[in-house]
């Protein structure tokens, strides 16, 4: 184990395009060429073409994408899946249904293998539904209400597409955050990063906004 966990990139959406300026300082600190795209959640929306466009995304930044098609239970318990996600340096969950996601990795071999990899100081990103249910509490994408997320980081919720979101449902999942909930509004093409020490910023095209109980807080309310 490296003793710290890896970069951890939260995107609120619109994965793999230009002024997703970030993925460049992602794939550097991977100290690798190599991304593992799991399309896990678009599953049943074409994940060929999530991973076609991620590897010309990366293409461009002198990386190499790669799909791992993890698209249902069988896919996430297969030894050898787990094992490449294991062996990996970067890894990153696009978008979909993120209660797919969540029903298909909770509690495998695959999503035990990406928590080791994290852990062991793996890049790990994820995009709209990959950053909803890398986190616990999971916002729930059919109304806004919390449900249970994987859990990779805990009391932070996802809110992605923040500056598209239905401000009806942003309402409810805000009424709802108590207890000291962290919920992180991130807009498209943007990506919250943890770093190895435990502290976020914001980068990309647009912003980042965090409420604790559903009122506005700093960046720093998400650090503890």
């Amino acid at each position: 184990m490296s003793g710290h966990p890896g970069l951890l990139a939260l995107v609120g959406g619109a994965e793999w395009q230009e002024q997703c300026s970030f993925d460049a300082g992602l794939l550097a600190a991977s100290g690798g060429d190599e991304i593992l795209i799991l399309p896990t959640a678009a599953a049943y929306e074409h994940p060929e073409r999530a991973v076609a466009s991620a590897e010309r995304h990366f293409d461009g930044l002198g990386g190499r994408a790669r799909g791992l098609m993890v698209l249902g239970r069988r896919d996430a318990e297969d030894a050898g899946n787990a094992e490449a996600v294991r062996g990996a340096r970067f890894i990153y969950l696009g978008g979909g249904s993120p209660l797919h996601l969540r029903s298909v990795l909770k509690d495998s071999k695959v999503w035990q293998a990406l928590e080791e990899a994290w852990h062991d100081g793996a890049v790990v990103a994820g995009s709209s539904a990959g950053a909803m249910a890398l986190c616990d509490p999971m916002i729930d994408p059919r109304g806004g209400a919390l449900t249970l997320g994987l859990g990779l980081i805990e009391q932070v919720a996802v809110l992605p597409h923040a500056n598209t979101w239905s401000p009806e449902k942003a309402h409810r999942t805000f009424s709802l955050a108590a207890g000291g909930l962290r919920i992180a509004a991130i807009d498209e093409q943007t990506a919250l990063i943890r770093d190895p020490g435990g502290e976020w910023r914001a980068e990309g095209a647009g912003e980042v906004r965090v409420f604790v109980d559903g009122k506005a807080a700093p960046l720093a309310a998400l650090t503890r």
